[in-house]
């Protein structure tokens, strides 16, 4: 399968790049991805080239795990030219290259009517996608995801990820949409779902994820 991908020097797309090797893999960043796939094509460039670089060639599939922190970002400003504004122009112009099918991180709690502005830019990010026209999308919204973040310094995540097996505990089953999760498990339930048929939208929340690699 051809697919395009962006956001794969981040935790889940570092992980789920490394599960896509049987497949023709085009890469779309700021920088290259050093442990990428030998037969992977990697396109680099700023943001703003994004679009032309995807246009390049012609795809199945395309793949978003771009995320960023307001912190990171340096302002809300910035957060939201790569949440919202980068994935929407990455997602339609891989659209307009053939892709069929999009796969999009997002966040659990992402509402574009909400009055909390991360979460609001998610769900903007989410309602931009879902009007393009691809045949079929899965967008998944984990909890707090756990895993190593080479070079990352991002110590509020740290302390929610150190405390998150009590918080874990503590939240009730039918609210386990809000417990973390493994980013390993993220990245496995989105390359599971891979060439799934169907003519749908489906949201995946840590329960759907975890069941789709049978580990509830």
């Amino acid at each position: 399968m051809r697919i395009v991908m962006t956001g794969a020097t981040g935790l889940v797309g570092g992980l789920l790049v490394q599960k896509l090797g049987d497949h023709d893999l085009s890469l779309v960043g700021r920088r290259l991805v050093a442990d990428a796939p030998a037969r992977a094509v990697q396109r680099i460039g700023p943001m703003e080239d994004w679009p032309k670089l995807v246009s390049q060639s012609t795809y199945d599939a395309a793949i978003c795990c771009l995320g960023t922190t307001i912190r990171v970002a340096g302002s809300q400003a910035a957060f939201q030219a790569v949440d919202r504004d980068a994935v929407s122009a990455f997602a339609a112009a891989a659209k307009a290259a053939g892709a069929r099918h999009f796969l999009m991180v997002s966040s659990v709690g992402a509402n574009p009517a909400t009055r909390n502005f991360y979460l609001r830019t998610k769900g903007e990010a989410e309602a931009a996608v879902q009007s393009i026209g691809f045949e079929r999308i899965d967008i998944f919204r984990p909890g707090l995801l756990r895993g190593h973040r080479p070079g990352a310094s991002r110590p509020g995540e740290s302390f929610m990820m150190a405390i998150s097996p009590f918080t874990d505990l503590l939240t009730p089953h039918v609210f386990d949409q809000y417990r973390s999760i493994a980013a390993e498990s993220v990245a496995a339930a989105m390359a599971a779902c891979i060439g799934r048929e169907g003519n749908d939208t489906r949201i995946l929340e840590n329960r759907d994820m975890l069941g789709l690699i049978g580990n509830r």
